[in-house]
C-alpha cells in the first residue's frame, strides 16, 4: 500500500512513516517543516526506496493536487497539525489556518484525486484527531470518552480540531469520501518536540532549572505511547469500517504530578544528583486559561471490532522514554534553540 502521510516529520507522524515503512508500506511524507518539524524523527528511513519526502503545506492546493497526481497514494493519513494548547492561547491563527483550512484543502485535493481514480473502494482518508475535541471529564473513573461522547471543545486547539473533524465528516456524508477518524489520548515516547510536558520535566531535570507544574497538579491525563499509537492507526487505516471513528486510549491515567514524580524517580536511577532528588525542583506555576480537569478514553470499540491493545504499561514506557533523551543529547540540544521552545507559553487570557 502507498500512504501519504501528512506531519510525518513531526512526533505521531513519524512514528507512523517509520512503522509503515517497516512493515513494507511505501511512504509519500508531506510536511511543511514548521518549527516542532524534524527530518531526524524520520532519518532511519529517509534512504529507503519505500520512502519519499514532499516539503508541502496543506494549505497549499496546487502543491497538494500535485503531491497526488505525482504519487497516486492508496490512502492518505493526515496528521499535520498545530499541536500545543498553550502556543495555541497565545497565537490561535496559525491553529485556524492549519487545522481547518489545511484539512480542508487536503480533503479537496483527496476528493478530487479520488474522483478522477475512478472512486476506487480501497482508498482511505484517515483523519487523526485529539480526544480534546470532547471537552473535559469530570474525576469519576466511571466516565470515559466513548466515540459518541459530544463534542464540547475549550482550548483554539481543541476548537480548530473539532471543526477538522466535522469536515471529515461532512466529506464522507456529502461526498461519499471514504474516511475513517480516530481520537487519541496524551501521547508520549522518542522524538517527542522538547515543548510538551514530559520532555520539559526530563530536560529541565537534568539542567538544575524547576520542574513546572501547572496548579496543583491534579489534572489527569490518559497516556498513550507513541508507538503503540501508530501500531493502532495502521491497524484502522487497513481494517476500520469506512465512516466510523475509533478511540484510541493507553489506559494509563496519571494527575500530572503522579506522572512528574514518576519521571523523577526514573532519573533518580538512570542519572542520580550529587545531593537531594529531582523532585526537589518540582515547582507550581499559575495554571493556564481554561485547562481541562481529566482525559480518559474508552477504547472498547477499537478492542472489540480490531482486537488493538495497547502494548505498553505507563510505568514501562515513561523508563524507556527517560532513556531515549538520556542517549539523544544532540537531537534535543538542537531543538531547544528553536522559537518559543523553554519559555512560558499560555498565558494571555
Amino acid at each position: 500500500m502507498k500512504l501519504l502521510v501528512t506531519g510525518g516529520a513531526g512526533f505521531i507522524g513519524s512514528a507512523v512513516v517509520r512503522q509503515a515503512i517497516g512493515r513494507g508500506h511505501q511512504v509519500v511524507n508531506v510536511d511543511a517543516l514548521t518549527y516542532a518539524a524534524c527530518l531526524d524523527n524520520v532519518a532511519s528511513v529517509a534512504d529507503n526506496p519505500l520512502y519519499a519526502f514532499e516539503h508541502v503545506d496543506i494549505r497549499d492546493r496546487a502543491a497538494l493536487d500535485r503531491v497526488f497526481n505525482t504519487h497516486a497514494p492508496d490512502a492518505v493519513m493526515h496528521l499535520a497539525a498545530e499541536s500545543h494548547v498553550d502556543r495555541s492561547i497565545d497565537g490561535p491563527s496559525d491553529f485556524v489556518e492549519t487545522n481547518i483550512t489545511g484539512t480542508f484543502h487536503l480533503l479537496e485535493a483527496a476528493r478530487s484525486y479520488w474522483t478522477k481514480t475512478g472512486k476506487p473502494e480501497g482508498f482511505r482518508f484517515h483523519h487523526i484527531s485529539t480526544d480534546e475535541v470532547f471537552g473535559s471529564l469530570p474525576r469519576d473513573p466511571q466516565q470515559l470518552f466513548t466515540e459518541d461522547t459530544p463534542y464540547d471543545p475549550r482550548s483554539p486547539y481543541s476548537a480548530s480540531k473539532a471543526a477538522s473533524d466535522h469536515l471529515v465528516r461532512a466529506w464522507h456524508e456529502t461526498y461519499g469520501l471514504p474516511v475513517v477518524v480516530t481520537n487519541c489520548s496524551n501521547n508520549y515516547g522518542p522524538f517527542h518536540f522538547p515543548e510538551k510536558l514530559i520532555p520539559v520535566v526530563i530536560l529541565n531535570a537534568l539542567a538544575g532549572k524547576p520542574l513546572p507544574i501547572y496548579g496543583d497538579g491534579s489534572n489527569i491525563r490518559d497516556w498513550l505511547y507513541v508507538e503503540d499509537h501508530a501500531d493502532a492507526l495502521l491497524l484502522v487505516l487497513e481494517r476500520g469500517v469506512v465512516g466510523r471513528s475509533y478511540n484510541v486510549g493507553g489506559e494509563n491515567e496519571r494527575t500530572n504530578l503522579e506522572l512528574v514524580e514518576t519521571l523523577c524517580a526514573i532519573l533518580d536511577q538512570k542519572r542520580p544528583k550529587a545531593t537531594g532528588t529531582y523532585a526537589d525542583q518540582i515547582t507550581f506555576v499559575s495554571d493556564r486559561p481554561g485547562h481541562d480537569a481529566r482525559y480518559a478514553i474508552d477504547p472498547t470499540r477499537l478492542r472489540d471490532e480490531l482486537g488493538w491493545r495497547p502494548s505498553v504499561t505507563v510505568d514501562e514506557g515513561l523508563e524507556k522514554t527517560v532513556q531515549w533523551y538520556l542517549d539523544h543529547e544532540p537531537w534535543w540540544r538542537a531543538l531547544q534553540e528553536r522559537a518559543g521552545v523553554g519559555a512560558r507559553l499560555g498565558v494571555s487570557q
